[in-house]
């Protein structure tokens, strides 16, 4: 979050953050008016005390003195200051609780080099790769849900069977092409320095809290821990939208130290999200799901170096689509396409050939984000509690946080079974992510099992 000082003293440039992200639900106004009020009860609350302590003194002074009564007096005098301090405290924490609440929905402040703009329509486009050396696809290509499921890679009727709408199945060379993927992302994050992080899946309310998941996203959560169709345990534990979760919030309530900075992570994890099949578009297939599998990127390093690490952090991730050979673009988000918790953001997003869009490339087809490299300043850091001590005899300070996708499987496999597709169905597997499918250069499919099989055969 923004901190109450940075917003009382930055009131225009918070108002043209609300503005630019589009946020319409936050009281500015009233905001500063409950500041105003927290702040004076405190400066009545320090008076209050300091007289307090002054009569606790006069008191052992006047009982030195044999002064009984006047020494009564002070004692009566203390006990009603201190019930009024009492009053005043209470009030000051109800203030304060209501003040935490409000600055909790308070977006974070774009950077100064970000587009304004109030959606995707005014986001820019930085680079284009892999376009000028495309693999040649057949004219007819069909797409990844149709593919799959002839391949019988991948089942959407049975997925839905077992857990609902939204939830699929990935068989034979379709599962081991996800782990294939998994392992060769995590390969190539690990020789860029990243350390290995295998996070639990649930997070507790704080986590979500702390890097901006909540409270404005809690309606995409899901909740663990229903005893009954009526009530919840005590628990608190949801099921985690990204690692950056869990991965952020390692540290909370920690100091590091400077010699510990930068820190870069990574960890693969399943995802779950409520909102991911609600919008009424990408319905089929796996771009839209409720839960995914991601390798997560997270990097912790001092204020003055951010920027820089987000131009490094945007190219390792790149790294994968280009070891792939897919082609993508890199976007640089504008303020209302940009998201509420990020000070900077990036999309990578790779090309898929199977259907046409009025805003693809030439070549038609259509762009999936398959990752959003963010930099979140100290925004995430302040709620996390997390801080660094520049020097071991200085004050901490909070660090800035970065992440990105390194990147999102699913929409990376949709890329790979359309782009590499050939006339006759089989899917060619690229030469980077041969050796992590046991030396296979081609997926052929399977016969599938049950009723439905009787007519379908295996791809040769």
């Amino acid at each position: 979050m923004l901190s109450r000082q940075f917003v009382r003293e930055n009131q225009t440039t918070v108002r043209e953050a609300l503005s630019d992200k589009g946020v319409d639900d936050v009281d500015l106004d009233r905001l500063l008016e409950i500041d105003a009020e927290w702040r004076e009860l405190k400066a009545e609350g320090d008076d209050l005390r300091r007289q307090r302590n002054e009569i606790s003194a006069e008191i052992g002074e006047l009982k030195q003195a044999g002064r009984e009564e006047a020494a009564q007096q002070a004692i009566e005098q203390s006990q009603e200051l201190k019930a009024r301090i009492d009053d005043l405290e209470a009030d000051a924490d109800s203030l304060e609780s209501q003040l935490e609440r409000r600055l909790l929905r308070v977006p974070n402040v774009p950077h100064s080099s970000v587009p304004i703009g109030e959606d995707e329509t005014a986001n820019v486009e930085r680079e284009r790769v892999g376009f000028e050396s495309l693999r040649s696809v057949p004219a007819a290509i069909s797409p990844h849900y149709d593919l799959g499921e002839q391949l019988d890679i991948l089942d959407f009727e049975r997925g839905a069977k077992v857990s609902g709408g939204g939830f699929y199945f990935l068989k034979g060379e379709g599962a081991q092409l996800e782990h294939a993927l998994t392992q060769f992302m995590l390969a190539v994050h690990r020789e860029q320095g990243y350390r290995d992080i295998f996070p639990p899946v649930p997070v507790n309310s704080a986590s979500m809290r702390g890097t901006g998941q909540f409270p404005k996203f809690v309606d995409d959560a899901y909740r663990l821990g229903a005893r009954n169709e009526a009530s919840y345990d005590d628990d608190d534990l949801w099921l985690c939208p990204t690692a950056e979760v869990s991965v952020t919030n390692l540290h909370r309530d920690e100091i590091l130290l400077d010699e510990d900075l930068p820190l870069k992570y990574q960890a693969y994890s399943p995802n779950f999200r409520r909102e991911a099949g609600e919008h009424g578009t990408e319905t089929r297939g796996i771009v839209r799901v409720h839960q995914f599998n991601k390798v997560e990127l997270v990097n912790m390093v001092r204020p003055e170096e951010s920027y820089d690490r987000l131009e490094e952090l945007l190219g390792e991730a790149c790294a994968v689509l280009d070891e792939l050979e897919l082609p993508y673009r890199v976007l640089t988000m504008c303020t209302g396409d940009m998201g509420f918790t990020q000070a900077k953001k990036y999309d990578i997003e790779v090309w898929a050939p199977a259907d046409d869009m009025a805003d693809g490339p030439e070549e038609g087809g259509r762009w999936l984000e398959v990752s959003s490299v963010s930099n979140f300043e100290a925004f995430q850091a302040r709620r996390a509690g997390i801080q660094y001590r520049p020097e071991r005899h200085e004050s901490a300070e909070y660090l800035h946080t970065l992440n990105g996708s390194g990147l999102a499987l699913p929409r990376v496999m949709v890329a790979l079974l359309e782009y590499y597709q050939n006339a006759d169905g089989t899917v060619e597997i690229p030469a980077a992510l041969q050796p992590y499918m046991g030396g296979k250069r081609l997926i052929e499919g399977a016969t599938p099992v049950g009723e439905r099989a009787v007519g379908a055969g295996r791809r040769d």
